[in-house]
């Protein structure tokens, strides 16, 4: 089996000692250009590689982020995770991702092994149910920095990274309002999260003030089964909605499920529009008008906070990620 090539090795062949080693490797300004070219020369025909596991037990820190979400087989959240471990590798560092399956004690227990494993900091998205957010919060008092995305808790105190949820629902409440659409289907999420408790505030509010005579029903059912169903009953009644309001991907695809299913012609005898990553309203015909909520710009500017935090120690900060319209023929 080939020798694993150390410091030590390297000292020994360049005849230099191994702190001097260790300094040209790092581009330390007291070793001479001549000397880190010849350190760096034989550390690559040796393929040296640093202990990181030494490195993280002197230093208690890796150059490992945590990524914990509650699930890393939705679009949303494959996006997210995409920009981040871009932006991670850019910048030395790399990413374990874990999921929580929107179950509080795999959250937890996740975290604990992410705490065991020395990460340099933390993105989480938390699960449904999860109430108590201190055990993250005590990563900071290790100066491991958490940066809680989309899913985020209603304490201030915390670095978020959210969408402009208000603004999104206002958007596409006021394209529906413009269509003079007089029955509208509204389909939010779980409504414990905050994500759609300000999406489903907004949205009312905007009927209320720009058109309050229009009829609005709401429904919850959170991913695409249900939401298909909800469908279903919405057109068996002689009142039928002359528009849907999808909260989300998920609700969006169950409602298009059962659009097909009925045979029922968009945008000619109902009007859709959803609030999405943008990959799922483009693979229907007519596409989808959506209000952009991108995974992907939310992954960047997440991990820009992350960085932030990790050279500068700033002060805890919630940022917005502006949503945009995008039309399609569904209106």
């Amino acid at each position: 089996m080939q020798q694993v090539s150390t410091l030590k090795k390297l000292s020994e062949i360049l005849n230099l000692s191994i702190s001097t080693v260790s300094r040209a490797l790092k581009d330390h300004p007291d070793i001479s250009e001549k000397t880190k070219t010849k350190v760096k020369e034989l550390a690559e025909a040796l393929d040296y590689e640093p202990n990181s596991y030494a490195i993280q037990l002197r230093t208690n820190k890796s150059k490992v982020i945590g990524i914990l979400l509650p699930s890393v087989t939705n679009f949303f959240y494959d996006s997210v995770i995409a920009a981040i471990e871009t932006k991670a590798r850019d910048f030395g560092y790399s990413v374990v991702i874990m999921q929580s399956s929107d179950n509080v004690e795999i959250e937890s227990a996740n975290l604990k092994l992410l705490k065991q494993n020395r990460i340099s900091g933390l993105f989480v998205s938390l699960t449904i149910n999860t109430k108590n957010i201190e055990p993250f919060l005590k990563l900071n008092d290790l100066e491991i920095p958490v940066i809680f995305l989309d899913r985020v808790p209603v304490y201030e105190l915390c670095n978020k990274i959210r969408f402009a949820d208000t603004e999104a629902s206002r958007i596409a409440a006021e394209v529906l309002i413009e269509k003079n659409k007089k029955h509208v289907l509204a389909l939010f999420g779980h409504p414990s999260l905050t994500i759609t408790q300000k999406r489903e505030s907004s949205f009312k509010e905007t009927y209320q003030t720009k058109s309050p005579k229009t009829k609005l029903d709401i429904a919850y059912p959170e991913s695409s089964a249900p939401a298909k169903i909800v469908t279903l009953d919405a057109f068996k009644r002689k009142d039928k909605p002359d528009a849907i309001f999808c909260m989300g991907d998920l609700i969006l695809i169950g409602v298009m499920e059962a659009i097909h299913e009925l045979n029922i012609k968009v945008p000619e005898e109902v009007s859709i529009i959803s609030i999405s990553n943008g990959f799922i309203p483009n693979m229907y015909h007519p596409k989808i008008t959506y209000v952009e909520t991108s995974g992907y710009k939310l992954g960047l500017q997440s991990f820009d906070r992350m960085l932030a935090c990790l050279l500068d120690k700033t002060d805890v900060k919630e940022v917005l990620v502006d949503p945009i319209l995008v039309e399609g023929k569904s209106l």
